[in-house]
């Protein structure tokens, strides 16, 4: 069975922070694939600053063309809108199950909110969940800590948003260093963020 983390997120764009995460479980933990799947609507987020999904889709593409265990997935684009993680990884199940195990990645920041996820008794019964560190305030449900399903990863702490990162831009500031090279190309050529 291929161990396949999914990194779900509207990217919107992604940025190193995003690699260096996905990068860091795959080369340290049980997984042998990250997918990073392209979120067209979160329920939690407003849609008017979002791209386009097939342009956020080329985003990912590009950044993770040199990576070969890393995956960009556009798996939500055909599936109900909102997007909710359950469905998304019933669907998922039903396409590859046979030789993909699926497990989560998320940050320590939305784990403190995975009691609000439609289903998420169900998707923490069937899925393990990768938790990687953030710097961030409030505290996780109890029922969360020390649950045999949350596997805490001691990955690098990337402070660096998609909301920085498109202000900053639209402030006319320099955010290429935040960015894979190509990203950079991409955004810059396609007049985003401005």
């Amino acid at each position: 069975m291929k161990q396949v983390g999914l990194f779900f997120g509207t990217f919107n764009p992604i940025h190193i922070g995003h690699l260096v995460i996905a990068n860091h479980l795959v080369e340290f933990s049980d997984l042998d694939e990250v997918w990073f799947v392209i979120t067209p609507q979160s329920p939690f987020k407003v849609k008017q600053s979002l791209l386009d999904n097939n342009h956020r889709y080329q985003m990912v593409f590009e950044a993770v063309h040199d990576y070969p265990k890393l995956k960009p997935s556009k798996i939500e684009f055909d599936l109900p809108q909102p997007n909710y993680t359950t469905n998304t990884l019933a669907h998922l199940d039903e396409k590859y199950g046979d030789d993909h195990q699926f497990s989560l990645i998320m940050g320590e920041d939305n784990l403190k909110g995975l009691h609000k996820w439609k289903n998420y008794e169900a998707i923490l019964e069937h899925y393990s969940i990768h938790v990687y560190p953030r710097i961030s305030e409030g505290k996780t449900e109890h029922q969360f800590k020390g649950h045999p399903k949350i596997i805490k990863v001691d990955a690098p702490i990337m402070e660096i948003s998609s909301t920085f990162i498109r202000k900053a831009h639209k402030a006319g500031k320099n955010i290429r260093p935040l960015l894979p090279e190509s990203v950079w190309k991409y955004m810059d050529e396609m007049n985003f963020y401005r």
